[in-house]
């Protein structure tokens, strides 16, 4: 369980939509892809729930360009009239938004961010990784391939080689303290390019550049190098549960998914 000591939490759920369509919320027929169904509810339904249901959390802003979407909408009405939920309409992109948010003074930190379709978001996720980010300005949640394959082994994920294993992210970022602002806001600069890693590691210094190419640094330590390059803690926390990689972004996935919480069930 979460120490009951740990800070009041704010969570931002992203349910915005990409400039291009996407693939499954048009084979769905759906407006948006936070609304696509997965086993037979919206996927927003299911990572929703496990924010508003933690104890350390006690307010979930969803960002999307348009909240009528979600309350206009049957299955996710209930949103709106959640006292622990309310909508924030997104800028131009993420980390512009994300400094936006920063900037309220009706938003005290720490705030934790996650994603419409991390379908598969509990509550044992969320325990250990507010527990393993305390206490840091930033932190990032990845999980070891091993970890994955060991449970999933057919599952296909992009993964990032360091000395210390291959890695793929769990789509739920930390922000401890305003010291996160100058990393959001190198993201802003490189949004456009956030698949090309050599440029964003570039941005980090030669040696993190030198280091990720050579296989020279964990992917731990190279966290906390940048959190030093920024004057700021940054944290690893590798998660425990294979599922924390497993988000809902191809048909693929939506079945692995499926199959999961009908194991649940």
């Amino acid at each position: 369980m979460t120490d009951p000591a740990a800070p009041t939490v704010t969570a931002i759920l992203l349910a915005g939509s990409r400039p291009v369509p996407d693939p499954l919320a048009q084979a769905a027929g759906v407006a948006a892809k936070p609304l696509v169904p997965v086993a037979g509810i919206a996927m927003i339904d299911y990572p929703a729930r496990a924010l508003v249901a933690h104890p350390a959390i006690a307010r979930v802003l969803i960002l999307t360009q348009s909240p009528d979407l979600f309350t206009g909408t049957p299955a996710t009405a209930w949103l709106a009239d959640h006292p622990k939920v309310a909508f924030e309409t997104s800028g131009a992109g993420i980390a512009s938004s994300l400094l936006a948010l920063m900037d309220r003074a009706d938003l005290p930190f720490p705030l934790l961010l996650t994603t419409a379709d991390h379908v598969l978001l509990d509550s044992a996720m969320l325990d250990q990784f507010i527990a393993q980010a305390i206490g840091a300005d930033i932190a990032v949640a990845m999980v070891e391939r091993d970890t994955l394959l060991a449970r999933y082994p057919a599952s296909r994920r992009t993964w990032l080689k360091f000395r210390d294993g291959w890695w793929s992210g769990a789509n739920i970022f930390w922000f401890g303290s305003a010291k996160a602002r100058p990393v959001i806001a190198l993201w802003q600069d490189v949004e456009q390019d956030r698949k090309k890693g050599w440029k964003i590691l570039a941005a980090f210094g030669p040696f993190a550049l030198i280091g990720a190419a050579l296989r020279l640094l964990t992917l731990r330590g190279g966290i906390a190098r940048i959190g030093r390059r920024f004057g700021l803690v940054a944290r690893l926390v590798a998660m425990d549960k294979a599922e924390a990689c497993i988000d809902a972004d191809k048909a693929e996935d939506v079945a692995l998914i499926e199959s999961i919480l009908a194991s649940r069930a």
